[in-house]
């Protein structure tokens, strides 16, 4: 399962990065980061942290595909659509309505994905990700990857070698 957020970041100083990195979605600058997630939120597979802000989530995810089997499925949202990867709820038209069994089957979609926003709401926990960054913008993907090798600390995806006894 696919998705991404976005967070907020200090204004850089140089305008042509300034403009790189504003979001007319969060109207201030921002990161973007996608999480790749196992099926009912087992594990963390695949984090990308750091990308500027306006960039797609579709770009994001095409950007960094190749790290998977070129066949490998996926589940995502709205923002995903258009890669033929990745499975999408069913998208309302304009000006009309989706039939009772289009919304069931939505809902159905949206039950087997719900997992993926517990998951990135556990890495927001930590209140580095939750608030402003404010540290130096070369340290963000340090900072998310050790926040996402706590979070799969916490819900035993991530299992460390017995400690060894010391020597006498």
């Amino acid at each position: 399962m696919v998705d991404s957020y976005e967070q907020l970041r200090e204004r850089p100083g140089d305008n042509q990065e300034q403009e790189k990195y504003y979001s007319g979605k969060e109207s201030d600058h921002t990161f973007k980061s996608q999480m790749i997630i196992l099926p009912d939120g087992k594990d963390i597979v695949d984090v990308i942290a750091g990308e500027p802000g306006p960039k797609s989530d579709i770009t994001l995810f095409r950007e960094n595909r190749e790290r998977f089997d070129p066949k490998q499925k996926f589940k995502g949202d709205l923002a995903d659509q258009g890669e033929e990867l990745i499975t999408n709820p069913i998208k309302k038209l304009r000006n009309r309505e989706l039939t009772t069994e289009q919304k069931e089957q939505n809902k159905e979609f949206s039950a087997k994905r719900i997992f993926v926003e517990p998951r990135i709401r556990s890495v927001k926990i930590f209140r580095v990700v939750q608030e402003r960054f404010r540290l130096k913008p070369k340290k963000y993907e340090q900072v998310i990857l050790t926040i996402c090798g706590l979070v799969r600390l916490r819900i035993g995806a991530l299992v460390l070698p017995p400690e060894i006894p010391a020597l006498p």
